[in-house]
């Protein structure tokens, strides 16, 4: 079999259009690469085409259920902190859109968290590593305290809310956030806005962002945060694993490959970039997801409020009237780095700070639960050798007879 595919090819073989491919490669479902002999063109792989194919296959048989919920084919996490409904996430039962209009990153953790009384975002005095302040900067501080933290096993809300609002105070100061962080600290846009030289207007914005991804249900970095909570691992053990699997390319990190686009839209015209990935076959990053398909609400609701260049807004515009995909929230928030004109790092730390809250509701919420996450495999390797397992029959003279006792074993004879 063809390691790669053409498109005609892979859409043959699924049975479906062309656009259905992309949506496919988009998701990282299929990986894609450029066609070596025609760079206008795109191939797909066969292998990740044919997993597809069984997928569509496969019944709704009991093991085939089990098998499948741990891709997202069905819920199989019990959790009250956010869910979807009309197309928009709720957190706790609260709109989170029209919570995003008034908010604090504070009182969203307040809510997600169940807090009983406010909370805040003080961090311990703590000497952060010398350097950049980015992603390097926030794991590393995070990986020394998971290396010298304290189990959450035993330990009440009210202690793990506490420190969870150091955590994301750390994380905060690792990505820049300036400001006071005595005995009233100001709210973390405002801590931000310091560090990266921004307005009232600019600290809105960042307040508006950050509340409108603080959660997204039981995404791969919360599923990932969860396993390491059942363990009874440290909060910032659990955090900076979270962190870890957020900061992927198809995951939290997406707002990189979409500003990466952007650099090419100022430089070449939209026209130009747009005409590349079509005529490539190559999906373009930021536009379309599986949970909206009307569209992202978290990217109207910041778009709405953005006043981008005008070449990336008709990039935007065009790219939705051509592939009918929306735009999703990591196109807002690289709009929202070009506009604010952010450190190259900022858009990952904007959604990392904000997200850290939900991830620390849901190992609060794991710890509840009292059990480890053990998911069991389906064995798919060779088969098994057992011989080691029986006597060695060939020479019956090796063996001792019947009733004869050696090494405290009985043997009998095989006949």
């Amino acid at each position: 079999m063809q390691n790669w595919i053409t498109l005609t090819e892979a859409a043959r073989r699924l049975g479906v259009r062309a656009q259905t491919v992309y949506a496919y490669a988009s998701r990282g479902s299929i990986a894609v690469m450029q066609d070596p002999n025609d760079p206008r063109k795109s191939l797909y792989r066969a292998e990740d085409v044919v997993t597809l194919c069984r997928k569509k296959q496969v019944g709704r048989k009991r093991a085939a259920l089990a098998a499948s919920t741990i891709f997202g084919a069905e819920p199989c996490i019990y959790s009250g902190i956010t869910t979807f409904s009309k197309g928009r996430a709720w957190y706790r039962g609260r709109d989170s859109i029209q919570l995003a209009d008034t908010a604090t990153l504070e009182e969203t953790a307040a809510l997600l968290w169940q807090a009983t009384t406010p909370v805040s975002f003080d961090a311990p005095a703590i000497a952060l590593p010398s350097g950049e302040r980015d992603r390097q900067c926030a794991f590393s501080v995070l990986a020394m305290l998971a290396a010298h933290g304290h189990s959450t096993l035993g330990r009440l809300d009210s202690a793990l809310h506490i420190e969870a609002g150091q955590l994301v105070a750390i994380v905060s100061s690792a990505f820049g956030a300036h400001g006071d962080v005595g005995a009233s600290p100001l709210p973390t846009h405002q801590r931000l806005a310091a560090g990266w030289g921004l307005d009232s207007d600019g600290a809105d914005l960042l307040r508006r962002a950050m509340v409108l991804v603080a959660d997204h249900e039981i995404t791969s970095s919360a599923f990932a945060a969860r396993i390491t909570a059942s363990t009874g691992a440290s909060l910032a053990g659990c955090l900076l694993t979270g962190l870890a699997t957020l900061s992927g390319p198809l995951h939290g990190d997406a707002s990189g490959r979409v500003r990466a686009v952007f650099d090419d839209v100022q430089r070449l015209g939209a026209a130009h970039v747009v005409d590349h990935y079509l005529k490539s076959a190559i999906p373009i990053p930021g536009f379309g997801h599986h949970l909206y398909p009307d569209g992202d609400p978290r990217a109207a609701a910041l778009l709405a409020r953005l006043h981008p260049p005008a070449e990336l807004a008709h990039f935007v515009d065009k790219v939705t009237e051509l592939t009918g995909q929306r735009p999703t929230i990591d196109v807002a928030f690289a709009m929202l780095s070009v506009q604010l004109q952010l450190p190259c790092d900022a858009a990952f730390g904007l959604f990392s700070i904000a997200r850290s809250v939900g991830l620390l509701a849901h190992c609060i919420e794991q710890l509840r639960v009292g059990k480890v996450i053990r998911p069991r495999s389906r064995y798919t390797g060779p088969a098994l050798d057992e011989r080691h397992l029986r006597p060695d029959i060939e020479d019956e003279g090796k063996l001792p007879k019947a009733g004869v006792i050696e090494k405290n074993r009985v043997f009998k004879i095989v006949e």
